[in-house]
């Protein structure tokens, strides 16, 4: 299929997986303020107990039933007296701990629309205020972005944009140059080496065709330059994601994790857009909706971009791109894909730009391996310095 870039150039890096959920979900609606009794620290921990049991076991349903029966135990202080406040600010500070420890539970979660449910939970407690804070910014800008306007609000030519194939750019490139002077020395030594490079560019070969690149993404994501790239790029999915108020299951970092979950090339993040699933479910997807998804999809090219000053991977989320707007109806023709895309990446570009700060707040979380729980609240803390 024609380049979506006016450019020859596509790599491999990660599919995003897009779940559905086996069932939907109500939003959780917080209750008046009421002022809860107070145990003792040692039946504190025991009540809790249950929830830390759930959250080691990575247990979402059990997790999320625990925090809805706490649900009505809201913020007390303002009603006590000022010799009470020291210890209630402590007892609440156990709890909130805690919650945050929810969103480590969702990667086991088969059942999206759980995960939905625990982001929407948090939301309500006043957790996640950034959540879904940006989902407006589909609406804004113009619908036709052509290489030119592209170039002029980013500075970057469209195929800065793009995902690029193996040998053409970046590290794939000083590794194909270091095995042809490899060869090259060898060959002036007398030494045949016929038959092993043979094998090589065979088995890399084979590689690119029915495996998409994933042996090769997969050994050199342990390179450290290689794999801060790969960070930056899943961060710059997770930001936007999150910011557009899609929730996240998870950012597989480890590649042999990946491929184990089925999710081809080094990495993956896996959120999931109820709206997107829900009007697929009735035959009908709104442009809004699909271009959320697309902002998503692209967000991780356009943080490499941001970044770098260019993308390297990125070729599965092209490919995901391609197949979606092939089954749409009608499905879209070259040129609106290639608009559709630069509009895409455009906006998540901007909206990365905007919150650079967060950005590389979640990179450095990613790069340290913290959890999921761990990466959302530094971006949280993160915003909040920021405004």
């Amino acid at each position: 299929m024609a380049n979506l870039w006016s450019s020859s150039s596509s790599l491999e890096l990660k599919i995003l997986h897009f779940h559905s959920p086996r069932f939907s979900f109500h939003s959780i609606q917080t209750n008046p303020l009421s002022l809860p009794t107070l145990k003792p620290p040692k039946a504190v921990k025991t009540e809790w107990q249950e929830y830390e049991d759930a959250v080691k076991r990575k247990d979402l349903v059990k997790a999320l039933k625990f925090l809805k029966k706490t649900q009505n135990q809201d913020d007390p202080v303002e009603l006590l007296h000022s010799n009470q406040v020291g210890i209630i600010n402590g007892f609440l500070d156990f709890e909130k701990e805690r919650d945050w420890q929810l969103l480590d539970t969702c990667l086991n979660a088969d059942d999206m629309s759980l995960v939905a449910a625990a982001y929407t939970l948090l939301k309500d407690r006043g957790f996640l205020p950034n959540f879904g804070r940006f989902e407006s910014v589909v609406l804004e800008g113009p619908n036709e972005v052509t290489p030119l306007v592209l170039y002029s609000e980013t500075g970057l030519e469209a195929s800065k944009l793009s995902p690029k194939k193996w040998g053409v750019s970046g590290m794939s490139r000083y590794a194909l140059i270091a095995v042809l002077a490899g060869s090259s020395y060898l060959v002036t030594q007398g030494i045949d080496i016929r038959v092993s490079l043979t094998l090589v560019l065979g088995l890399f070969s084979l590689d690119s065709i029915f495996l998409g690149g994933t042996s090769y993404a997969v050994i050199s994501s342990y390179w450290p330059p290689s794999k801060k790239r790969i960070i930056v790029h899943e961060a710059g999915h997770l930001l936007v994601a999150y910011l557009l108020g899609c929730p996240i299951r998870g950012v597989i970092l480890d590649p042999i994790i990946a491929m184990q979950m089925g999710i081809q090339g080094q990495a993956g993040t896996q959120f999931w857009d109820a709206k997107m699933d829900k009007e697929v479910a009735e035959g009908k997807l709104s442009g809004r909706s699909f271009d959320r998804y697309c902002m998503v999809l692209f967000a991780g090219m356009a943080a490499e971009a941001l970044i770098y000053g260019e993308a390297e991977g990125g070729e599965n989320d092209e490919n995901l791109f391609k197949s979606i707007c092939g089954a749409l109806q009608p499905p879209l023709s070259i040129p609106q894909m290639s608009n559709q895309a630069r509009w895409s990446v455009l906006q998540s570009y901007n909206l990365l730009k905007w919150h650079k700060n967060a950005h590389r707040a979640a990179v450095k979380a990613l790069e340290s391996g913290s959890s999921l729980s761990i990466v959302i609240r530094r971006i949280e803390e993160a915003m909040s310095t920021s405004k």
